[in-house]
């Protein structure tokens, strides 16, 4: 079980504090506008971090609030000598499920899941520091779907939770992100946990995120073509080291997993109507159930006398990217870092290990997409939706993005025993804003 570090005299790795001084100058204000306040804006206050100590122990709540799921994610930093870098000392993660837009119509039910994962900030941070510990939560796609005074009213409900916490509240700390942050955040955090920009190099990894509501892509462009060939608006520059980078980056929102899956159904026209079932050739034939999505409740079923199978299934699933989605020639050649529900879908069909994660090819996913679909009467358990999911998968990768069969995919789920996604790279952008960097 993890502990907070309490020595001061404990060393964290070299690396630590090389991978920290990289990524704390690393996200400038040409990601984040300058007229735009940032949530961390006058977090940290002077008294907070005293100088007159050899080392002092600084702690970040950043809350992931996915359309599945909503995680909590504790850092820990250690400030080892005034005047230079904190370390990462380590993460506490734990999630809860459902997401908050599954509360759309309870928000206060929504903040009570929040309420509860704060229990775990409590139980790993030290009750002094409680105070000068700031508290946060991003919200992503799932939220970003909704009518905006429903999603405002859950998050007013966490905010009345935060500020009946212990801890630091900043200014405007429950907010939906954008999605273009979360892509170039995530991306960040994937490239110094492996170690990818260490130094001026420019040999970086592309990444993608596939959640419920909405998928990312970046990645840093080698090739002037891909530059001039890319629509306004998929390009972000950020200097570091004296080095500027400009990330393809773009988030499409709908194209998540579970929002695929509806439009899939051809039922995000039609809310869920009473009485109403969506068929699918992705599903068993004689399947009849309902599912709830976005509060929303949904009947489903197998195509009871027409096709099933991968082919009819890829028909369906192909209406839903094909001709959707820009495609950089350049990443058919690229390897990628593929997170989320790429990740969990390889590890319940056995291409991967949980605990490891592994490399695939896109081909991968389509061999065991006709595999799973194909043997659809043999279905007993697990999801009924695993046809449709690897065969989504398998359509947004080759006709949705472009990727070639042969392209590598990095699938993981840590790296260094820190979680993948955009938190992290979001509590680097804290640092800078500390002016810790400098």
């Amino acid at each position: 079980s993890y502990k907070p570090l309490q020595d001061c005299k404990h060393m964290a790795t070299s690396w630590g504090t090389v991978f920290f001084m990289l990524v704390a100058s690393c996200v400038c204000s040409t990601i984040f506008h300058k007229d735009q306040q940032t949530w961390f804006e006058g977090v940290f206050l002077s008294s907070m971090c005293p100088i007159n100590v050899s080392a002092s122990t600084l702690y970040g709540i950043m809350f992931d609030a996915g359309s599945t799921g909503t995680r909590i994610h504790v850092y820990t930093f250690v400030q080892k000598i005034p005047g230079q870098l904190p370390v990462l000392e380590g993460e506490i993660f734990d999630s809860v499920k459902p997401g908050l837009s599954a509360f759309v119509d309870q928000p206060k039910q929504g903040a009570e899941t929040v309420e509860e994962l704060l229990e775990v900030a409590k139980d790993s941070i030290p009750q002094s520091h409680w105070k000068r510990t700031p508290v946060v939560l991003k919200a992503t796609a799932g939220l970003r779907l909704l009518p905006e005074q429903k999603a405002q009213a859950l998050l007013f409900e966490v905010e009345e939770i935060f500020k009946k916490s212990p801890f630091l509240v900043p200014d405007d700390s429950v907010s939906i992100m954008d999605g273009s942050y979360e892509g170039i955040l995530a991306w960040v955090t994937v490239n110094f946990l492996t170690g990818q920009l260490h130094g001026h190099s420019q040999e970086t990894v592309g990444t993608l995120d596939l959640g419920g509501a909405s998928t990312q892509i970046t990645f840093l462009p080698q090739f002037e073509k891909t530059l001039e060939q890319t629509p306004k608006g998929y390009l972000t520059s950020f200097e570091m080291f004296n080095s500027t980078y400009k990330l393809y980056t773009h988030s499409y929102l709908g194209f998540g997993l579970k929002a695929a899956r509806l439009a899939t159904l051809g039922a995000l026209q039609t809310e869920g109507i009473d009485g109403h079932t969506f068929r699918s050739a992705c599903l068993p034939r004689w399947l009849e159930a309902e599912w709830i999505f976005g509060g929303v409740k949904y009947q489903y079923g197998g195509n009871r006398e027409g096709e099933m199978g991968f082919e009819p299934c890829y028909n369906e699933v192909l209406r839903v990217v094909q001709g959707k989605l820009h495609q950089p020639e350049e990443i058919r050649g690229s390897s990628f870092y593929a997170f989320s529900y790429y990740y969990d879908r390889a590890v319940e069909t056995h291409m991967i290990d949980y605990e490891k994660g592994g490399v695939l090819k896109v081909e991968d996913f389509e061999r065991k997409a006709r595999d799973v679909c194909n043997n659809l009467e043999n279905f007993t358990s697990g999801s009924p939706f695993l046809c449709m999911d690897l065969t989504y998968i398998t359509a947004l990768l080759k006709d949705g993005f472009g990727f070639a069969d042969s392209t590598l995919l990095q699938l993981t789920k840590k790296v260094n025993n820190i979680e993948m996604g955009w938190a992290l790279g979001a509590t680097f952008h804290l640092l800078q804003s500390l002016g810790i960097s400098h």
